[in-house]
């Protein structure tokens, strides 16, 4: 039985008739930048996650590094982030000239251990960037705490994260910053690349507002040196359309995460994720762990079955950031995830034939 890692036909074939005539209205209108679509997305959005405003951008890099260029955080600043995490989080801080400072992970969870982040901050820490990884919030009432007493901003990179929740209350809302990502893999992607920001606070709307469009809501009239990070308005048409189905999505997801529980749940070898107290997790990624991974990815290639590593090298390790001095061991428990943990299909239309036959696999693999 082949099972891939992610089969986005079955998804657009229940949104074809609806997403059709809205991207042929876009083409007949020749209305392709900003406008209407984008306008009715971020309303949308806005609503959904529960912030006053959202802003559409062109990917969920660029959503952090909008978001960063916002608070002025810029050279000889530092950001303390997670080294086990997409490389654009880190990456985003390099980018506006900061510091990234590594904060290591919770085992159980893979999230940035928040009981670590005050020994982290320095005089020169300006913000902190926690990861929702995996679809999953970082426990963000003690950070909030935390980067309050010290005044420190905080841009929550909600890329893997949309309609999480945190004691009820919705990934992006939590910070003062959220940020996200629409690449096609996501819970809500789009037909490309585009992301979004969420903030209650008018002073950062506006400014990230200029900053996507070159520095300068004016045409023509820049107040700063911004980037061209504009959602375009095909790609805000797609999200607008797939929203109201995302809820139903994520149910199938969480589903499909509970089968899997149940099937791995005798096999002491496979490590199953946790859903912690007060969240709601909507399994962007289903990631177990393993001894002897690399040999089950290719156990499980061999099977036709799809699968992933996320993520093989922690950041700290990466070869671009030698320059932060970090060695092998100052971050112990996101170099074990990175070397034990593989992510199973759990896109919401996989039956359950073969999400048993995936478990079924990989019980089958440690047990020998």
């Amino acid at each position: 039985m082949k099972v891939p890692l992610l089969d986005l036909k079955p998804q657009y074939a229940q949104i074809k008739d609806q997403v059709i005539p809205e991207i042929m209205d876009i083409i007949e209108n020749q209305a392709f930048i900003l406008g209407p679509k984008v306008s009715k997305l971020e309303a949308k959005m806005a609503e959904y996650i529960g912030t006053s405003y959202t802003i559409g951008c062109s990917s969920g890099t660029d959503a952090l590094l909008l978001a960063l260029m916002a608070i002025d955080v810029g050279s000889g600043d530092e950001v303390i982030t997670t080294p086990y995490t997409f490389f654009a989080t880190a990456g985003s801080i390099h980018r506006v000239g900061a510091r990234p400072v590594f904060v290591d992970i919770d085992p159980a969870s893979y999230l940035i251990d928040v009981k670590k982040i005050e020994a982290a901050i320095t005089p020169k820490t300006k913000a902190i960037m926690p990861v929702h990884l995996f679809g999953q919030c970082v426990d963000m009432g003690p950070l909030m705490e935390v980067a309050r007493k010290h005044n420190l901003k905080v841009i929550e990179d909600a890329a893997q994260a949309i309609g999480a929740r945190y004691k009820g209350k919705n990934a992006g809302q939590l910070g003062d910053i959220g940020c996200f990502s629409f690449f096609p893999s996501k819970n809500l992607g789009c037909f490309g690349d585009g992301g979004l920001i969420s903030t209650n606070r008018k002073e950062l709307y506006d400014r990230i507002m200029g900053l996507r469009v070159h520095g300068g809501i004016v045409q023509y009239h820049h107040q700063e040196v911004g980037l061209n990070a504009r959602i375009d308005a095909l790609q805000a048409a797609v999200v607008a359309v797939k929203l109201p189905h995302l809820a139903g999505w994520t149910e199938g997801r969480r589903r499909n995460a509970a089968l899997y529980n149940e099937l791995f749940k005798n096999n002491p070898k496979v490590v199953r994720p946790v859903e912690l107290a007060d969240r709601y997790h909507i399994f962007n990624q289903y990631v177990i762990r393993v001894d002897k991974r690399d040999e089950l990815k290719n156990y499980l290639t061999e099977k036709e079955i799809g699968c992933s590593i996320y993520y093989p090298l922690s950041m700290h390790q990466q070869k671009c950031f030698a320059y932060l001095n970090y060695k092998p061991g100052d971050f112990i428990e996101s170099e074990k995830a990175a070397n034990s943990t593989i992510a199973l299909p759990i896109y919401p239309e996989l039956s359950k034939e073969q999400i048993e036959f995936v478990a079924q696999t990989v019980n089958e693999f440690t047990s020998r």
